[in-house]
């Protein structure tokens, strides 16, 4: 991905100088594994944060000061945040509605956002109600190393992703998703989640569309964007973790839809072709 000598976004918070006390996880099939597992790469936290217990602010100062390579990383997504601001607002404009850009916020260990206490384990997350990307740069290590999904554009798909689930917020679609789950069953209530990722994922091929149509792309990009979202499928994953696959337990969708709707957001470039729940084979 060329994106040095790129434009940086001016909304990336970093907290990496604070951390929080006594986050408190409790349940989950698998442990805190599983914690990552099932909300990587975009789920609502507002599920898991039920669970949380009461935790203080995060106001405790972290002395261990920033490597190069995460000062790199953290240029890094400056650089994909802009970019997607660059697509979303053209996107926008397209469909006559005004984009309104989402903060990114860097921490490390565990962050306060207005989801409440969070810790690293839960992975990159969008909490809609401050419109804010949270990443604990660390998770690009555990995306390289546990997922076997290395390259700087696969760590790109990451935040488009996660940028996703903000245009859903903007559009109105997550608060409409939010209402149906509330009067349904829980397998219903996960099946309209793995439509909402799958959705998300389709937003993130769009970007990368419009990348590719700025040149920032490069051979082998694609490539590396797909082998992530191949790589986080619910399936996959919970062979990997358990052994066996509970269908209704899914969230995020296979790695076979979670590949198929980025790239079929990468090869349209159309958010006509983006109605997951419209879908009968999901």
């Amino acid at each position: 991905m060329r994106w040095r000598d790129q434009r940086e976004s001016d909304n990336v918070e970093d907290r990496r100088n604070f951390s929080g006390k006594g986050l408190a996880v409790g349940g989950g099939v698998g442990g805190l594994v599983i914690v990552v597992i099932v909300l990587l790469l975009g789920g609502d936290p507002e599920a898991l944060l039920q669970q949380v217990a009461e935790s203080p602010d995060v106001t405790s100062q972290s002395s261990r000061p920033a490597s190069p390579a995460e000062e790199e990383l953290k240029k890094f997504v400056s650089v994909v945040l802009a970019d997607t601001e660059d697509v979303w607002h053209d996107r926008f404009r397209q469909m006559g509605r005004q984009y309104r850009e989402p903060k990114l916020v860097l921490f490390r260990d565990q962050v306060q956002s207005a989801c409440g206490v969070t810790g690293t384990a839960v992975g990159p997350f969008y909490c809609p109600a401050d419109e804010r990307v949270y990443i604990d740069l660390a998770f690009y290590q555990e995306l390289r190393a546990r997922f076997r999904a290395p390259g700087d554009f696969a760590q790109a798909y990451v935040i488009a992703h996660e940028v996703g689930h903000h245009v859903q917020k903007l559009l109105g679609i997550s608060n409409q998703v939010s209402a149906m789950q509330a009067r349904v069953s829980r397998g219903d209530a996960n099946r309209l989640s793995v439509r909402l990722e799958l959705q998300a994922d389709f937003l993130a091929g769009l970007w990368a569309h419009y990348a590719q149509n700025k040149g920032i792309v490069e051979p082998g990009d694609l490539e590396e964007a797909l082998r992530a979202a191949s790589a986080i499928g619910d399936d996959r994953i919970q062979m990997r973790s358990q052994g066996y696959i509970v269908r209704d337990s899914f969230t995020h969708g296979t790695s076979g839809q979670r590949f198929h709707w980025f790239q079929k957001g990468f090869m349209t470039g159309d958010m006509a072709q983006s109605d997951t729940f419209a879908d009968s084979g999901i």
